[in-house]
């Protein structure tokens, strides 16, 4: 049975499916990101069957611009540094009478049991940190400035 969830905010979707006996030792093969038009970021890895999409003007170039390199941070800081932003968004997005709902739309359903991989981990980082500096926010900790 595969459990799918979409969330939406900011413009920003991620949807990730999983079957529930997946081994997530497994190794997983980089997707190929894709940048289409309206500054969309679009991530799909059909084997595993999840996809990221960003949409959010000016994230495609700050991410070309401003964002360190794929392979700057080791899999286990993106996906602990994830973890830490998604659980504050999330209590964010609970929280619309004392949050901005305009910029905390929905939760997103991170599960630290899923392994995303490096891509994606990659792009859900950066776009917090993009997020966090375009829009004054501050999720969890330091948050480079960029």
């Amino acid at each position: 049975m595969k459990k799918c969830l979409s969330i939406l905010v900011l413009l920003f979707t991620i949807i990730a499916c999983s079957t529930a006996s997946k081994n997530t030792s497994v190794t997983n093969p980089v997707p190929t990101p894709k940048v289409a038009l309206n500054d969309t970021v679009r991530i799909a890895n059909d084997s595993l069957e999840y996809e990221v999409i960003i949409i959010d003007n000016g994230f495609s170039t700050w991410l070309a611009s401003m964002a360190l390199p794929r392979n700057y941070y080791s899999l286990s800081y993106l996906e602990i540094k994830n973890r830490l932003y998604v659980t504050e968004w999330n209590i964010r997005a609970s929280q619309p009478q004392r949050y901005n709902p305009n910029l905390y739309e929905m939760t997103i359903d991170y599960r630290p049991e899923i392994h995303y991989g490096y891509e994606v981990n990659y792009l859900i980082y950066n776009y917090m940190i993009y997020f966090q500096n375009t829009y004054k926010q501050k999720l969890a900790g330091y948050v480079p400035m960029r």
